[in-house]
């Protein structure tokens, strides 16, 4: 099992690390162990005789003591200490509890259904979901088990017609789409025909009028023809100005924010659909999938072929950045964000008066003809698009919602369902 540690002050592999990762396998449950809980430790503390502890056990053990001492040595402190979490033991304990979670699950085997999550090797799924139309494995299957809005999707025994099934319900959309865009506009050729045919008569019947040399006829007539035909007013028909981004909403998926890949600065809700700014770093266990340099936070959700839609809720927001990455892209280091780098992206800055303020933002990705493009949602209109990309990597969906000072930019970027009457 491969293992990549860092040190926790500039994030580079250590040689100490690197001994220690490549020993992990050897190491049991009872090396990661609280000795209070007994459980694999969350949050762990160092405390000065060397012994360590789950920051809120060793706590809640010195606040029913008269003395502060050590649960295992029973060596005492003249003073309760404040340990800071250590954070090698802590990334330790993660990668652990990982390796376990990973061991006990069975890998796919011909004729079972694969997780659509899992990248590189596929664990095999234990359920799928009829909402999501994804299979899950054990792993992956955690955020239905935990969030409340995902608690509700109806999961199955793991299915393998998922994916055509969903292509077939895009293609369905799709098609009673096209059918009501074109009877629409057969009505109003048929409108449009039906004045011009209107028009015509009248035009006729004034040149005749005009050749008459009886003035009284004339009179009586012109009385009639003086006020043109009812006619409706073209110029506030708009005549299918968004029927690229309604073609595009037909592609729409269902993604939900990861909080294993969160910078400690974000704030997530519950149901995975919002992000926000806190203003201050939690302390949180580092991982490879964790941002620690930007801002950032990724879907559960990626995808590495055919095409996917989804909308992003930007109202109220003064600086925001969304977009797709690839997978293999630097999210511990200072880097250019760049298409080169892996991020195809749009931001927002309202200092910089970029363009105007937007309330949603639509992405379309075609991930085969190597397309990226983004929607003014609520205008209905095109923005801008990224072609001729090559894509090599899995695409995740990346939230940055800025950051929050002093009351501003403090709204959420919410991912929306999709409302064509937007």
């Amino acid at each position: 099992m491969e293992l990549e540690i860092y040190n926790c002050s500039i994030h580079k592999p250590c040689c100490l690390c690197l001994g220690m990762a490549s020993a992990i396998t050897s190491w049991s449950e009872e090396d990661f162990s609280c000795s209070i809980c007994l459980e694999v430790f969350t949050s762990p503390v160092t405390i000065p005789c060397g012994h360590n502890f789950c920051r809120t056990c060793i706590t809640k053990f010195w606040e029913e003591q008269v003395k502060y001492k050590c649960p295992v040595c029973n060596k005492i402190f003249d003073t309760r200490q404040d340990p800071q979490v250590n954070t090698l033991l802590s990334e330790l304990a993660a990668q652990f509890r990982m390796s376990v979670r990973v061991k006990e699950q069975p890998f796919v085997e011909s004729a079972e259904v694969p997780c659509d999550v899992c990248t590189g090797t596929q664990l095999k799924a234990v359920k799928s979901c009829l909402v999501c139309l994804i299979s899950y494995c054990q792993t992956h299957l955690e955020p239905h088990q935990r969030v409340a809005g995902l608690k509700k999707h109806r999961l199955v025994e793991p299915m393998d017609l998922l994916q055509r099934i969903q292509e077939r319900k895009l293609k369905i959309k799709e098609i009673k789409k096209l059918k009501s865009t074109a009877k629409q506009a057969e009505d109003l050729i048929i409108e449009l025909e039906q004045e011009m045919e209107d028009l015509t008569n009248r035009s006729s019947e004034v040149k005749q009028l005009s050749h008459t040399e009886d003035h009284l006829h004339f009179l009586q007539t012109f009385r009639s023809l003086k006020n043109p035909p009812s006619t409706r007013d073209w110029t506030a028909v708009e005549l299918h100005e968004d029927a690229e981004l309604t073609r595009v909403q037909q592609y729409e998926v269902d993604v939900t924010l990861d909080p294993d890949t969160a910078h400690p600065n974000l704030i997530l809700s519950e149901d995975g659909k919002q992000v926000h700014d806190g203003g201050v770093g939690k302390v949180l266990p580092d991982n490879s999938k964790r941002f620690t340099k930007y801002a950032f936070v990724l879907t559960w959700q990626s995808f590495s072929s055919g095409r996917f839609y989804f909308e992003v809720q930007v109202k109220d927001k003064t600086l925001w950045w969304l977009g797709v990455v690839r997978e293999s892209i630097n999210r511990k280091d200072e880097t250019m964000c760049t298409p080169e780098m892996g991020y195809w992206s749009l931001a927002y800055n309202k200092d910089g008066l970029l363009f105007t303020e937007l309330q949603k933002v639509g992405v379309f990705v075609d991930y085969d003809e190597g397309r990226v493009s983004f929607y003014d949602v609520e205008a209905r209109v095109h923005i801008y698009s990224a072609t001729d990309c090559t894509f090599t990597d899995p695409l995740y969906p990346f939230l940055y919602p800025g950051l929050h000072v002093g009351g501003k930019n403090s709204a959420p970027m919410i991912i929306s369902p999709v409302n064509q009457t937007d």
